[in-house]
């Protein structure tokens, strides 16, 4: 029997176990570790976007004082038995992926600024890096591919044995698209570009690995540990039990960090050649050009549409710019784009075309909502645009669209390559929306509209969304009791920063009536479980959450037994209750079941079994554009999000409010840039920026709980990524109610609005 009062602390906003580590200054990243005798890795990258590389002379580095050893592609290719790895593919593999793979050290071309070139391990990072200028390469210099235009045109190619640049292509949809746009009484087409931006965590990529070559231990992984072993363990000939990939603490991660990257590679191999620990912590320099980039789709939309405003369908095609490799999970940005289209919309009719192409820039992974922010900056511009041309107010054009309950769960059809089983779950959309409009009271605010006041103008936009949460392989967890009543949990997920400890902590404290604080939490190292399928897809509380709950349960269930047997009277005559047993008016603590019974674990593995649940809502900017000089102020944002079940109201708030203000850097600031060489010109936050507080609004983020999922258990669904994915769409909206321009462009920057409003009164 169990009688311990629920929800005593899910639902409610404990404090963060981990943040007093953090504010006392013992938080433990990777470069505060420190092995005996370890050395520093630096690496030589080229500085070129497309070259052939003839030839590499380490003369003028052997024999210079602290330096430890210099190699490239020859060393790194005999450290694998002759033959560079490929860096496989962890999500998205679709056909053609495979002829387009990064080796971890360029071998006879180069294709990106900032490909690993050549390597030298030193005793400390000052004189690697001084080594790293004493390396002689010989270039032959390539033209680069700099856009999807001429990537597609194939003039240049990029790997010469594949014949084109197109890495991937397929064709998707559902319903009827030629006759719905037969029937249709109004069409529009458009080119919408996202911007190519990155994750920019606080703290940059680092690795420690100690590799004797029978051992690997790699210090500072995170996010999918347990696949990075898996694929490590092949390439360097080792059991999957040889190695161990150990998670410190992490300054955020975005989906950029803890993917399989060269450093994943070159780090032991540099280990194996000192036979000593190596080191190695990337600059911010190496972060903007090396670490995984985003974004950067270009959607040709197509909608069709009634005069009253029903949407009858939609078609489009998606180019992905996958930048110079297929990365780990790279084909995600534009596959997801095309499956989120549509969106929390009614489009009976759908066609997309997916081209996943390579250009001679970084590599491309995921970066928090990715393909979400891209289809809903597409398709929200598109229904305001829609709303405008048919005179109706974008509000009444979404209300009408939007699917309803008595519509849900609906099946959206294979609109990501074999994937053709995606549902959406049981909801409430215009719900989530109607409590945006009543927050900000949007009759008044629409009076405003378009208004100026002081040399700025005035506008509203909204956008809705639909988010995917916790996708993938199973999440494992062990609850373990100790002699003196300490509660340990361990689990396979990673944590990036999110409250992991905390919010796993309170499931534990739940299920077993016993307070958080009393409990230690580990994860994301692969010492601690056989099995992880890591974070991503904000899946953490869902998956590991639901695993704790199970372990937890059979821990309680243990806790019985033992007192049963110390009584001597049967288990279901026992009750759990509050933290220990009962039985009539005997009672144990749990301490004193371990004191008589010894450490007590419980393991469990929790499978979703492809029901993925989806959560929804709505985002409204509220902006001032200033029409001298294109400069954007967010006067407020709004945003609603469902997302089933709270876990912790002040994490879940954390994270939208996080997720807002990330999302306004991609929207208004943020951007990667090339010149037509392929050179890398946004190296620095001085060229790169970033928002500030100086740029944060007052943010209202409204958790709702109406819907808990019933794709699992515990009812929760993701609330890790609904902050950011609709708010380019929502400030463009806006800019563009503001100031009459055609948004279809991202980042909003003041030249680019100055620009365009120039050209279109010159028009």
């Amino acid at each position: 029997m169990h009688k311990t009062q629920e929800n005593r602390y899910i639902g409610k906003s404990v404090n963060r176990l981990e943040d007093f580590r953090f504010l006392t200054g013992n938080g433990a990243f990777v470069d505060d570790v420190t092995l005996p005798g370890q050395a520093v890795m630096a690496i030589l990258r080229s500085p070129h976007a497309h070259a052939r590389i003839l030839g590499i002379d380490f003369a003028g580095v052997h024999g210079l004082p602290g330096v430890i050893d210099a190699f490239a592609r020859t060393e790194v290719a005999a450290a694998f038995g002759g033959a560079l790895p490929r860096i496989p593919l962890r999500l998205a593999p679709f056909p053609g992926f495979e002829r387009m793979l990064q080796a971890p050290i360029a071998s006879d071309r180069v294709r990106y600024v900032g490909e690993p070139v050549a390597v030298v391990v030193a005793e400390n990072r000052y004189i690697a890096e001084d080594a790293l200028e004493e390396i002689a390469v010989e270039y032959e210099i390539l033209p680069a591919v700099t856009d999807i235009a001429r990537s597609a045109s194939g003039e240049v190619l990029l790997f010469e044995d594949a014949g084109e640049n197109m890495g991937a292509r397929y064709q998707v949809g559902r319903g009827d698209i030629d006759a719905a746009f037969a029937e249709a009484d109004y069409n529009r087409r458009e080119r919408f570009v996202t911007n190519r931006h990155a994750a920019c965590p606080m703290e940059t990529r680092g690795l420690i690995a100690d590799f004797d070559g029978k051992r690997l231990r790699l210090i500072g992984a995170g996010k999918v540990t347990y696949f990075n072993r898996r694929h490590l363990a092949p390439a360097f000939g080792l059991a999957e039990s040889d190695i161990e990939l150990i998670e410190q603490d992490v300054g955020g991660g975005f989906g950029a960090r803890g993917e399989l990257y060269p450093e994943d590679y070159l780090v032991p191999v540099a280990s194996r050649r000192a036979g000593r620990p190596v080191k190695w912590i990337e600059d911010r320099r190496e972060n903007l050009m090396a670490c995984n980039h985003s974004r950067e789709v270009v959607c040709d939309l197509e909608i069709a549409a009634r005069r009253d405003g029903t949407i009858l369908g939609m078609r489009a095609t998606v180019q992905g710019d996958m930048g110079a490799y297929i990365r780990t999970n790279g084909g995600v940005v534009p596959s997801k784009t095309i499956q989120f289209l549509p969106g929390p919309y009614r489009v009976p009719a759908f066609a997309a075309d997916m081209q996943a192409l390579v250009t001679n820039k970084t590599p491309v992974g995921t970066y928090r909502g990715p393909g979400r922010v891209e289809a809903n900056f597409c398709r929200e511009r598109m229904i305001d645009m829609m709303a405008q041309d048919l005179g109706l107010d974008p509000v009444d054009v979404r209300m009408k669209n939007l699917m309803t309950p008595d519509e849900l769960p609906y099946r959206m059809g294979e609109l990501v390559l074999n994937d053709p089983d995606a549902t959406l779950d049981d909801g409430d959309y215009p719900a989530a929306f109607r409590r945006l409009l009543a927050e900000i009271d949007y009759p008044a605010l629409k009076k405003r509209s378009g208004t100026v006041d002081d040399g700025k103008a005035f506008g509203i936009g909204f956008a809705c969304f639909v988010e995917s949460s916790a996708a993938g392989p199973p999440e494992s967890a062990r609850v373990s009791l100790s002699r003196d009543g300490n509660i340990e949990i361990r689990i396979g997920a990673s944590s990036v920063g999110q409250g992991v400890e905390t919010g796993m902590a309170q499931i534990c404290a739940d299920t077993l009536g016993v307070p958080p604080d009393d409990m230690t939490v580990l994860h994301g190292s692969t010492t601690l479980l056989e099995l992880g399928g890591g974070t991503f897809n904000s899946r953490n509380t869902v998956m590991a959450g639901n695993a704790i709950r199970m372990a937890a349960e059979a821990l309680r269930e243990k806790c019985v037994e033992q007192a049963a047997l110390r009584w001597n009277v049967a288990a279901d005559a026992v009750a759990y209750e509050d933290g220990g047993v009962r039985h009539d008016d005997r009672a144990l603590s749990l301490t004193e079941i371990a004191d008589f019974a010894g450490p007590l674990s419980a393991d469990a593995t929790y499978a979703n079994e492809g029901r993925v649940s989806y959560s929804y809502g709505a985002h409204v900017a509220l902006v001032r554009v200033d029409t001298a000089t294109g400069g954007v102020e967010i006067e407020r944002y709004l945003l609603t999000e469902e997302i089933g079940r709270a876990l912790n109201p002040a994490m879940v708030q954390g994270q939208a409010v996080g997720g807002v203000i990330q999302g306004i850097g991609g929207a208004l600031l943020e951007q990667m840039l090339y010149d037509e060489d392929g050179q890398f010109l946004t190296a620095s936050f001085a060229d790169y920026l970033l928002p500030t507080s100086a740029e944060a609004p007052p943010v209202t983020a409204i958790a709702l709980q109406d819907s808990p999922s019933k794709m699992n258990p515990m009812g929760f669904k993701g609330a890790g990524e609904g902050g950011i994915v609709a708010v380019a769409a929502a400030i463009a909206n806006a800019v563009a109610d503001a100031t009459g321009l055609n948004i279809k462009e991202l980042p909003l920057t003041p030249a680019t609005l100055c620009q365009q409003s120039s050209s279109s009164v010159s028009q």
